[in-house]
């Protein structure tokens, strides 16, 4: 059944700042009737406006179309056909698409129950229907007799509109009807807004349609000045440049990247930059306005649509912007377009396909990122991101040489390490006490050769320097940030930005709804209804507990994952021990060690997939008010949760493994059975980097690369799929043979925005700077996934998703604060690596408090104390010892007192001593950091604009 619009007088477009004056009609007036009824017309009827630009007309048009703009009749069958050739303007080729709106329609299948029509003669030829909505009674029917009832009232109530008729609606067609009118109305006052639509008729029982949206020039002008936006004036004046030497090194240096530099268009005169001045129409001869139809550029064309979009409400459950009909499924999505396709050698050249062409593949990953141009194109946010990423991956390149040579280091002189050497050495029969009860035996220090030797890799002297060289890395990296930053924000305009007002976000308008609503029904009269309401802490109260509780709940998940594989450790470990098979008892800590790991890494990947759903859902339920401080507080808890499942695991084997084991015959247990795990005989460092490089290689190659391919391609065929099956294979004499860009664009995954981006960056970062002490080679392979990164996203942006809505920002927001946190307990963290977890503080004592020749000669024998073996628990001694000899005494890694001494197995001098330098030296290197930062930022030159 057709359905129309009725016959009615549209006033004058007049453009409003709020978007809420909208045109009386019959359909509003009778939209208060009854919630039963809704009213639709039976035949076409045409009306005219005059718009912004001159003379503009609409029509209302069948098969349930709203107002169109422009609109080329359905019966022509070639409409589509006559379609822009590029996709990006109306038929006429002249007006740009600057918006797109998609929705799903779907044609009402209803059945007529007749009524006695009026009379009374019929004004022209239209004839409206009367809806009822069947779902408003569920559980019976209403008669026959108390329909037409309700029909004769109808025309009693409504004498002006005769030749009404009931039609029955099921709860499906009744709640697409309602979404219908909304479109209808919706769009409507979009027109009284000043914009333009244009719209393709509805010709399938059911599909896709979009409605495309052009702001003339007085639109844009107005929001332009409303919005404050800076626009280039005539004036221009000079950049001062630096002299000298400076000037000197500047030119040299940008002709040896010459060959990195990517070919797009570049400002003629770099010498010169033109003034930027908030738009005014009453000052418009200041401006450098050339064509009125590019002065402004796409992507702010496409911000100011989508401003009058947020703003421009429906009467229906008091609406307020597309934000809300989105959320209620009245539009499917709203998204500008790109620029055209970013392949094909036959087009002309657009700048997504310029992006593509030097920056989005990865034959480029060598070439610098052209940020200018994806300001341009994506807007200031998204440039800062690739800005941001850009320079982290330049300063990963000095990192990444210092770490290589630390690590060379060690490679060199692990021939020449004499601790290594001593445990090495068969004539030095060190007999260690059992690993575990019963059924392990004694066994020598020297078969942990192999585990030692692999642990001066990374636990030696130039450590240290490489910790305080990334303390000092991180702090340089925070103020080199900030300069630039400084830098774009004078290039770009973003000097002075004020802060834009946002719109509440619909979750947020909704709960304020129901919230006046019921206060609407127990207010007296004596309410007053000028005071604006809003939502109290009382209001968010079941969020905040639900948020606290939750949140802590997480955390402690978190934990007992990582007791899990702790005592998953400790089991499999006294499980392979009891193996007869004499390979696995002598591989018993390496199979342990890389099974945990790697069951590890598989816990930290699933953890980390629900605590972003989690933290999402626990920032909805806060219902924060704009989509600024939603961003905020979601980042909050979702940095809070991942930072802690990622670093749990890894900062359980730095500060806590092998610290409350016990010692011989007064061990630690779990369960009552199984012993507290130990370090390995070289010290737990090696564990650490070995924990720290698979979970941060695993992230990376998984996380980052393989979900971030392969995830968006997944969800891209699922919804393809879909579509398929929903919509009816139907001919649609309308559908072009080549699909126009807003059918590709639709396909494409909408933009949810930069927060997972930033959020494996920080992670990482995080693993380049927290324990780089135990892994040197972090930074490379940091800078090998961001090389890899920088592409992968730009390609994801450009050809993956949907173009994003422009949006201006000065700086990264609350993502700097988490880069200064986590660079500040970097230095924190390093120094207790350092001073507890490696064996730099011991060494050094040894070889300047104890050594009788002031060399590491005797080292290992001084760090072993000894244990009676008579001493040793009933039940716990060795089963059937391979020990050809009686062992007395055997020895473990601790600084107690030998078992002859008075104060057997306390704590010796030598251990407080330690303890005491330990210490000593974490105040020592925060103090030494901070000093060091307090001089850089001193002699600091000024950013030079």
């Amino acid at each position: 059944m057709e359905t129309h619009m009725p016959d009615f007088a549209l006033p004058s477009s007049h453009p409003t700042l709020n978007g809420q004056k909208t045109a009386k009609s019959a359909r509003d007036s009778f939209s208060a009737y009854n919630s039963k009824y809704l009213t639709v017309s039976q035949n076409r009827s045409s009306w005219h406006r005059s718009g912004t630009n001159g003379a503009l007309e609409a029509s209302v048009v069948s098969c349930r179309s709203s107002v169109i703009n422009n609109y080329m009749d359905g019966t022509q069958g070639g409409a589509r056909d006559k379609a822009s050739p590029s996709g990006l303007h109306f038929r006429d080729s002249k007006r740009k698409v600057d918006y797109v709106l998609a929705y799903h329609y779907r044609r009402r299948l209803a059945q007529h129950v007749p009524i006695a029509a009026s009379p009374e003669p019929t004004r022209g030829s239209a004839s409206m229907a009367l809806v009822w909505n069947g779902s408003t009674r569920k559980g019976h029917a209403e008669p026959q007799q108390q329909q037409q009832d309700d029909g004769q009232r109808a025309l009693r109530e409504w004498p002006g509109l005769p030749g009404l008729e009931v039609v029955e609606l099921s709860p499906l067609d009744a709640l697409e009807e309602e979404r219908r009118l909304q479109r209808e109305e919706y769009e409507r006052n979009l027109l009284e807004a000043g914009l333009e639509i244009e719209k393709d008729p509805e010709n399938k029982s059911q599909g896709l349609s979009f409605v495309r949206i052009h702001a003339p020039w007085q639109v844009l002008s107005r929001e332009a000045e409303l919005l404050k936006i800076k626009m280039p004036t005539k004036k221009m004046y000079e950049i001062t440049e630096e002299k000298g030497v400076l000037k000197t090194l500047n030119e040299i240096w940008c002709k040896l990247t010459e060959p990195l530099q990517p070919q797009v268009p570049q400002q003629e005169n770099t010498k010169m930059k033109t003034l930027s001045y908030p738009f005014s129409r009453e000052k418009i001869y200041l401006y450098n306005i050339k064509d009125k139809d590019t002065f402004f550029d796409n992507a702010t064309r496409s911000r100011i649509v989508r401003e009058i979009l947020k703003r421009t409400s429906t009467k229906a459950r008091n609406s307020m912007g597309i934000g809300t009909l989105i959320a209620n499924n009245v539009y499917d999505a709203a998204y500008p377009l790109h620029d055209g396709e970013y392949e094909g050698q036959d087009d002309e050249m657009n700048e997504r396909k310029l992006l593509y062409q030097e920056w989005a593949r990865y034959g480029v990953f060598y070439k610098f990122q052209p940020i200018d141009l994806i300001r341009k194109y994506f807007g200031e946010k998204i440039g800062l991101y690739f800005a941001w990423l850009g320079l982290y991956t330049e300063f990963l390149i000095p990192s990444s040489v210092v770490g290589i040579i630390v690590f060379l280091y060690g490679c060199v002189t692990i021939e020449s390490d004499i601790p290594s050497k001593e445990m090495c050495d068969q004539r030095n029969a060190f007999t260690m006490c059992p690993l575990c009860d019963k059924f392990c035996d004694y066994w020598n220090l020297s078969s942990a050769c192999a585990t030692a030797r692999a642990s001066h890799l990374f636990d030696n002297p130039a450590t240290v320097f490489f910790s305080i060289f990334m303390a000092l890395w991180a702090t340089m990296f925070l103020e080199q940030w900030k300069r630039l930053q400084m830098r774009l924000s004078y290039f770009w305009d973003l000097t002075g930005l004020e802060e834009e007002e946002e719109h509440p976000r619909p979750e947020y308008e909704t709960r304020l709804l129901q919230k006046k609503l019921k206060n609407k029904n127990i207010t007296t009269e004596n309410s007053n209804e000028n005071e604006k309401e809003k939502l109290t802490w009382s209001d968010r109260m079941p969020g905040y507990a639900a948020n606290f509780g939750l949140i802590l709940f997480m955390i402690m998940l978190t934990f007992s994952a990582v007791f899990g594989v702790i005592v998953y450790r400790i089991t499999t470990a006294a499980a392979l021990s009891f193996s007869t098979n004499e390979t696995t008892r002598s591989n018993v800590r390496v199979t342990v060690t890389a099974t945990a790991v790697i069951l590890n890494l598989v816990v930290v990947l699933i953890l980390d997939e629900i605590y972003g759903a989690v933290a999402k859902w626990l920032t909805e339920i806060e219902i924060p008010k704009t989509e600024k401080t939603f961003e905020e507080r979601l980042v909050l808890k979702a940095f809070l949760l991942k930072f802690v499942n990622s670093y749990a695991s890894i900062f359980y084997v730095a500060f806590f493994k092998g610290r409350f084991v016990g010692r011989p015959g007064r061990y630690v247990y779990v369960f009552e059975s199984y012993r507290m795990e130990e370090c390995a005989p070289g010290g737990c460092l090696m564990e650490l980097c070995i924990q720290l490089s698979i979970i941060m290689l695993g992230k990376q190659l998984i996380q980052n690369n393989l979900f971030e391919i392969g995830i968006p391609k997944l969800k891209k065929l699922l919804r393809k799929l879909k579509d398929e099956r929903t919509e009816p294979k139907e001919m649609d004499t309308n559908q072009s043979k080549d699909p126009q860009q807003w059918d590709l664009d639709y396909v494409l995954e909408p933009f949810t925005g930069l927060t997972p981006e930033y959020m494996e960056m920080i992670i990482q970062f995080g693993f380049v700077t927290l324990f780089v002490a135990s892994f040197p080679l972090a930074p490379l392979f940091a800078l090998l996934n961001n090389i890899i990164e920088v592409r992968l996203d730009a390609k994801k942006f450009v050809t993956e998703l949907r173009r994003p809505d422009t949006v201006r920002a000065k700086d990264i927001g609350i993502w700097y604060n988490i880069l200064s946190g986590i660079g500040k307990l970097s230095v924190i963290i390093n120094a207790f690596v350092i001073a507890v977890t490696s064996d730099f503080i011991p060494r050094l004592m040894y070889q300047y408090a104890y050594s009788q020749n002031g060399t590491m000669h005797g080292f290992i024998n001084h760090t072993l104390s000894y244990f009676n073996v008579s001493q040793l628990k009933a039940g716990t001694q060795p089963e059937n010892s391979l020990f050809a000899q009686e062992v007395s005494f055997c020895r473990f890694k601790d600084y107690r007192e030998p078992p002859w001494s008075p104060h057997q197995y306390e704590f010796s001098k030598q251990f407080w001593a330690v303890l005491s330098a330990r210490l000593a030296f974490v105040i020592l290197f925060q103090t030494w950091n901070s000093a060091s930062v307090k001089r850089s930022h001193a002699t600091e030159p000024p950013v030079q604009s």
